[in-house]
């Protein structure tokens, strides 16, 4: 997979934020050598967020966000303030832009909530002709004449959040030369012409460590056993399929599936295994939210809306209410919700995942994936999660 191809999700996320007219299109436009950004001497013209996946040197591959002022005036105004703000959660990295030595209070109101939530961030000083580029602890740039940009670039490297151990998504769990075999169902509700991402990535993870990746259907699963000289070294699933690849897949190898090594890669395996004990004790009329991190057309037996609903309804016998956000929508009151279930997150960043999981902590609601609900279900959440 090249620097392009890097899926959004795992790319580190920029976001440039600051007061109308302080130049962040500007500088963003700079840092991105093209015209990501509408430049005007108004105030107010970038309405909505501007992103741009690229290659940011020497940080590797990244998204840079271009918001709108958080001092927008205005019934329209405030709506783009609170749309900057929502922003925020997903960036790893917050780039605060100031043409003033001394922050004006929107800027500092807006440093004190990167603060509480422990964003690395930086200020930079725009619009500045000084000769020098640091300065206590700012940057001082121009994004007229590209003074202070690469300073600013070895800064945005320097403090990027760094992982303590590298997580793959399979490859921890084999040697070189073991076979492992995904199932993989092409129904109606798979993307047409494509594999969906987690797929993608657990075959290139296998191949890059020298593993062997055998992907079939679920109907093939059988032949592909019987076949295999050696049995493999695991069994990946998709989740909707576990309850037929559990009855054909012997008990002395280990079994799991995407949605669940999801829940490892993004950081809240515990959480979501923790919280599938809220699935037995859903009172009748229980409210849950499944959340999507993605945009997709809805078929008929679609995984979030359909067939979850269906398997929790039939699993508890209770009445249940089902709230249903996609993409980068998630609603801000958690606390009426009884139970969340989300989705594997491929295509949301760890800072947002992140958000939305501590969200459901502070709001007391447990917080659970499709994968390991779906285990929980069909009885074998022990099973698909004890190579863990």
């Amino acid at each position: 997979m090249s620097l392009n191809d890097t899926p959004s999700g795992e790319r580190i996320h920029i976001g440039f934020f600051g007061v109308r007219n302080a130049g962040k299109s500007s500088l963003v436009n700079r840092i991105t050598n093209q015209q990501m950004s509408l430049v005007s001497d108004v105030k107010g013209t970038t309405a909505d967020a501007v992103k741009k996946a690229m290659e940011l040197l020497p940080l590797g591959p990244v998204v840079i966000i271009d918001t709108a002022g958080i001092d927008d005036e205005g019934e329209l105004g405030e709506l783009r303030v609170q749309a900057t703000l929502e922003i925020l959660k997903t960036c790893d990295i917050a780039v605060i832009v100031t043409e003033n030595d001394e922050l004006q209070k929107a800027e500092k109101e807006l440093v004190s909530l990167i603060e509480d939530r422990k964003i690395p961030f930086i200020t930079v000083r725009n619009k500045s002709d000084l000769s020098e580029t640091r300065k206590g602890g700012k940057i001082y740039a121009s994004a007229l004449t590209g003074e202070g940009i690469e300073a600013l670039k070895e800064e945005i490297a320097r403090i990027a959040p760094k992982k303590e151990k590298e997580i793959h998504l399979v490859s921890d769990f084999i040697k070189h030369g073991d076979t492992v075999i995904l199932v993989t169902p092409i129904d109606e509700s798979a993307p047409k012409g494509r594999m969906i991402l987690p797929q993608q990535q657990a075959i290139r993870d296998i191949i890059d460590h020298g593993g062997i990746a055998v992907t079939v259907q679920p109907d093939e699963l059988t032949a592909a056993l019987k076949g295999l000289k050696n049995p493999p070294a695991l069994v990946v699933t998709d989740s909707q399929a576990f309850g037929k690849v559990m009855k054909l897949v012997p008990a002395d190898i280990p079994l799991t599936s995407f949605s669940i090594l999801m829940a490892r890669y993004k950081g809240f395996l515990d959480t979501a295994l923790k919280s599938t004990a809220a699935i037995d004790n859903l009172p009748d009329n229980a409210k849950i939210l499944i959340a999507e991190g993605c945009t997709h057309h809805r078929q008929c037996e679609d995984i979030g809306t359909v067939k979850l609903p269906r398997w929790l309804k039939e699993y508890t016998g209770k009445n249940l209410e089902f709230t249903f956000t996609s993409g980068h929508g998630y609603p801000d009151n958690l606390g009426e919700f009884d139970l969340i279930v989300h989705c594997g997150a491929c295509m949301l960043g760890e800072a947002e995942m992140n958000s939305r999981r501590q969200a459901a902590l502070e709001a007391g609601v447990p917080f659970t994936n499709y994968g390991m609900a779906i285990a929980k279900i069909n009885g074998i959440l022990d099973r698909s999660t004890e190579i863990l």
